[in-house]
């Protein structure tokens, strides 16, 4: 027998087992894997508001009055996100609180849980000397009058572990539904943070837009340090609880004052010439020091502007230092989204 003649067989069989293991369908069409978790439109994950990708202008607004030099401007463009409406609360913490205390405490051991996750309720008497800080030690964290307040006294590392525990947390309910995951709850970059600040404002020096630190009717518009010795002229002394003043144009509450807010970029002076121009990030596990931004009930103006760029050391819990989760927008269709 001709050795060629049996060729025209062997690519017939080549064709139909082929056809089998690449997983085309019954007619031999390319439809894709059919095993695929169901992924509807991404939907804005409960207590997050979207932020639209877009290009802008990252660095100070205003005088630069410390002459710190470090966030001179740069143009950028941001990929479509979410982020927290408001800054993560003690009753919104507890909840990751008591899943840790309940599931990881073998894992992780009590007191790397006490001393490392649980906030460290001692910054309101160590961050301010000659300050009568017991009575917000002892109840701010713990009592429910405080439940709607901003989480202070939580360091870089533990926000981070929030957000992958909050990660796990809403995956492993999707998988229950058999719907696919999110991509992940994070720290905001740096650059993302200054964009939802602005809430699609140009140059916006603070979050409501205008120069000016009160409305037409004579109210504060953030919860800071209004002159020297005079905490109180906004409404509170301390932190006020989450959502007290006006909203920006993203829908995004106490962007400036409240507390100042961890951002994921370890902090350099000189990063706005060294970062990309799109979606610019600075992560560098060898920098101790990591940016916050925004601002908060101790600061004065200067510090609520959207320019205005601080960092604190990644291990170090403050009484004025909290965070917010952001998450990344997938599969939107849009060139302003991933």
């Amino acid at each position: 027998m001709n050795k060629f003649l049996g060729l025209p067989l062997i690519a017939s069989v080549a064709l139909m087992l082929g056809a089998c293991s690449f997983g085309k369908g019954p007619q031999g069409d390319l439809v894709g894997a059919q095993d695929r978790p169901e992924f509807n439109p991404q939907e804005v994950p409960f207590g997050m508001v979207p932020c639209p990708g877009g290009t802008f202008h990252m660095g100070q607004t205003d005088e630069d009055i410390a002459a710190s030099m470090v966030n001179m401007n740069k143009q950028v463009t941001i990929a479509g996100f979410y982020m927290d409406e408001t800054e993560i609360t003690n009753n919104e913490y507890r909840q990751f609180m008591n899943a840790v205390m309940q599931d990881s405490v073998d894992v992780l051991g009590q007191e790397y849980i006490m001393t490392e996750l649980y906030p460290d309720t001692t910054v309101w008497v160590r961050d301010f000397t000659y300050h009568m800080g017991d009575p917000l030690m002892e109840y701010y964290y713990s009592h429910p009058a405080f439940d709607d307040y901003p989480v202070v006294g939580v360091d870089w590392f533990a926000a981070k572990y929030f957000c992958n525990w909050r990660t796990k947390n809403k995956n492993a309910a999707a998988a229950e539904e058999g719907v696919a995951g999110v991509p992940g709850f994070r720290l905001p970059s740096e650059a993302e943070w200054e964009y939802a600040a602005r809430g699609g404002r140009e140059l916006a020096t603070f979050p409501w837009g205008g120069p000016y630190l009160r409305n037409t009717k004579g109210c504060m518009l953030a919860n800071f340090k209004p002159g020297r010795g005079d905490y109180a002229s906004d409404g509170y002394a301390y932190t006020s609880p989450v959502g007290s003043y006006f909203p920006n144009d993203f829908g995004l509450y106490d962007m400036s004052g409240n507390v100042s807010e961890w951002c994921d970029d370890a902090f350099l002076e000189a990063s706005m010439p060294v970062v990309w121009d799109m979606n610019p990030t600075n992560p560098d596990d060898n920098e101790p020091r990591k940016v916050v931004r925004g601002g908060s009930w101790k600061d004065i103006a200067y510090y609520l502007e959207t320019g205005t760029r601080n960092f604190e050391y990644q291990d170090s819990a403050r009484s004025y230092i909290g965070f917010r989760c952001a998450l990344i927008q997938i599969g939107m269709g849009t060139n302003n989204r991933l």
